[in-house]
């Protein structure tokens, strides 16, 4: 209710209509980042938001598309950018997707989901991850490739990459780790906290929210902590029944 209440807001309603205005006549990178409302609805799709003064960059991004391993968005290391040039197919042998059925309407649903997500997180970062978690684990879980292929594709979402490392107790340091090293203890605690170590195991409901549960006692144990012991014994009294700590 909350979220369909936000869609209906002026200013994304503004946009997402902007967006199914003109989208269908938008055939080119070059035309898109031209379009700043357009641009804003798109890029915010993807959680890219931050990215709507960067026009070159994106451009380029959207121009090489991702069919060539060498292309820009393949070689940064956030997944986001690749989904993004990938969905709106301007670099890729088929062309533009922006004038095919439904585009509009699954752009803009994504949208609006992210700037919900967005606006929640003005008042607390922590549940607009779990949110974006939420959703995105659901979605990688159930899309093509090897467990490899998703594990990596997660550890290259800075979001998702964030709720994982929290939710599993890892340190800030972590990431600097050999990735199969990294990878090796992924599937490791992942297992030992919902039963599995592939990311395939978060197409069930009871996995995420297993997964967002103790992501968000991590947050608020870490924001508690600096006030003392009594206020971390408080926090984990509010948790009630929640999962063990993980050990090393």
């Amino acid at each position: 209710m909350q979220q369909a209440a936000h869609a209906e807001t002026p200013a994304v309603a503004r946009d997402a209509g902007a967006f199914r205005d003109r989208i269908g006549e938008i055939g080119t990178a070059a035309a898109l980042v031209e379009d700043r409302q357009v641009l804003r609805v798109a890029l915010g799709a993807f959680g890219l938001q931050d990215d709507l003064a960067n026009r070159y960059f994106i451009r380029k991004i959207l121009e090489e598309g991702t069919a060539r391993p060498d292309a820009l968005a393949n070689r940064l290391t956030d997944k986001r950018y690749a989904e993004f040039s990938k969905a709106f197919g301007f670099g890729d042998p088929g062309g533009a997707a922006t004038g095919s059925p439904g585009f509009a309407d699954r752009i803009v649903a994504r949208y609006e989901r992210q700037s919900f997500e967005v606006a929640v997180g003005t008042r607390d970062e922590s549940m607009r991850l779990a949110l974006y978690a939420e959703r995105e684990l659901a979605a990688v879980a159930a899309s093509s490739g090897s467990p490899r292929t998703k594990w990596f594709r997660v550890m290259g979402t800075p979001p998702l990459r964030s709720v994982i490392e929290t939710a599993l107790g890892l340190p800030s340091s972590f990431g600097q780790q050999d990735l199969d090293r990294q990878l090796e203890v992924f599937r490791s605690r992942t297992e030992r906290m919902v039963g599995a170590p592939d990311i395939e195991v978060f197409a069930d409901p009871k996995a995420r929210e297993a997964l967002t549960r103790r992501f968000l006692l991590q947050s608020e144990l870490a924001t508690t902590e600096a006030a003392g012991p009594a206020a971390v014994a408080l926090t984990l009294l509010k948790g009630g029944a929640g999962p063990p700590p993980l050990r090393a």
